[in-house]
């Protein structure tokens, strides 16, 4: 979908990357490494998303490396955006008010890091979640984003047992008030 806006893919995977989790950080050659493209067409996207104001950089020793500007007006619109065309919101929407008491909800894998990926990898934090109301939402969400949906629901305790080297995305919180 997004693809018919923004014809550059190496655009898009930037965006994705930089957009998606905006704590991520990185520099030119280890996105050529990931993205699998030329660091030149690569070098170029990023000067036009900095030049934009998109994206900030800073030196980390000898590598200039890039990160969203998280200040920037559009930020928030775009990364609503991005969220939309990978179909987190429509996700959260749906299950969100009907499965229990959810205390939160993260994204992992490949995502989480700004990767994209056929498959969206969830962690459901609560107390007596509805697992196959859960199921049959996930099922539903797949049809419909064209994805499939990994789902682990946990208790608040069992997030201590991710990796900490899993990369993890806080996507929604239940208001503590």
């Amino acid at each position: 979908m997004i693809e018919s806006l923004i014809t550059s893919k190496t655009r898009i995977k930037l965006l994705l990357k930089f957009f998606l989790n905006s704590e991520t950080k990185s520099y030119l050659r280890s996105l050529e490494t990931e993205f699998g493209e030329s660091t030149n067409s690569i070098r170029v996207e990023l000067n036009r998303l900095e030049n934009a104001g998109l994206l900030d950089s800073a030196f980390d020793g000898n590598k200039k490396m890039f990160f969203a500007n998280t200040s920037h007006p559009l930020f928030r619109d775009i990364q609503s955006i991005l969220k939309k065309n990978i179909g987190i919101d429509q996700i959260l929407e749906r299950i969100i008010h009907n499965i229990g008491d959810l205390r939160a909800a993260y994204l992992t894998g490949d995502i989480a890091t700004g990767k994209d990926s056929k498959t969206i990898e969830l962690i459901l934090i609560g107390d007596r979640l509805d697992s196959s109301f859960i199921e049959t939402l996930i099922e539903k969400a797949e049809h419909f984003i064209s994805r499939s949906i990994k789902c682990d629901i946990l208790t608040e305790e069992g997030m201590i047992q991710i990796p900490s080297k899993q990369p993890v995305l806080l996507i929604w919180k239940a208001d503590t008030d």
